[in-house]
């Protein structure tokens, strides 16, 4: 992934807030598409993507209001470096569940916490993904999700007690490193239809997706024009919550 930079368009905290990815000739791609999942052997890139046209990072939207991570007591917004497909409709073996369409849910643990748009290689530990990056000083120390149990006691239960106000398709069980590998080479593999994900990309030569660098450009030129002042993030994105007990 040498050569690849990032753009911001506009200010964060804005509805318009975007962040593009360009190759080396400054064209612009896609980081869920262009980018090759692997880095090394079972050694997988990792980067935030979204469904939208290029799969460009931007914040949140529900009811045209940006969405915040609530800060459920006693963690403030995420507690890992998070980036996240999985199939809309495909049901999975394992769990009887469909994905919920998603660009699948990586958690890495590593001690760094990464900039937006950065993209890492990662040894997969467990599923849901844990991952670490490969670069982080601690990362030869793990080699499967048993290694976190191990050397970062209470991690894993927190990461549940994080993730239970969601439906957890594992019934509270993390599974381990072969098993994560089949399921993201799984993902990998197959042929699925994106549904509501954008498959846009400027580099897979079969994909029927595949566009030129000028219709890749006229994406980011259709924008709406950028905020002219910094804008602030509400007053209650820092309020807690408490998860009540029945």
């Amino acid at each position: 992934v040498s050569g690849l930079s990032t753009e911001v368009h506009t200010v964060p905290f804005s509805l318009e807030y975007r962040v593009f990815f360009k190759n080396e000739k400054g064209q612009y791609v896609s980081p869920f598409h262009d980018i090759p999942i692997y880095a090394d052997k079972d050694v997988f890139h990792m980067v935030i993507a979204t469904k939208h046209p290029l799969n460009t990072i931007k914040q949140g939207v529900k009811k045209e209001k940006l969405r915040y991570v609530a800060n459920l007591f006693p963690y403030k917004g995420y507690i890992w470096n998070y980036g996240t497909w999985e199939d809309l409709g495909h049901n999975d073996k394992h769990t009887g569940c469909c994905g919920d369409n998603d660009p699948t849910d990586v958690c890495e643990i590593g001690s760094k916490v990464c900039a937006r748009g950065e993209i890492i290689g990662t040894k997969a530990l467990g599923i849901i993904v844990i991952a670490i990056n490969v670069d982080d000083p601690y990362a030869a120390n793990y080699s499967d999700v048993n290694d976190v149990k191990r050397l970062k006691p209470g991690y894993l239960e927190a990461t549940l007690e994080w993730v239970r106000r969601y439906e957890f398709a594992f019934k509270a069980e993390f599974k381990d490193k072969d098993f994560t590998i089949d399921i993201i080479k799984t993902l990998v593999t197959k042929k699925i239809n994106g549904k509501r994900i954008s498959c846009m990309n400027t580099t897979v030569s079969e994909s029927p997706f595949k566009c030129d660098p000028d219709a890749a450009r006229a994406i980011v030129d259709a924008l709406p024009p950028s905020c002219e002042s910094a804008c602030t993030v509400p007053t209650d994105v820092d309020k807690w919550f408490h998860h009540q007990k029945n």
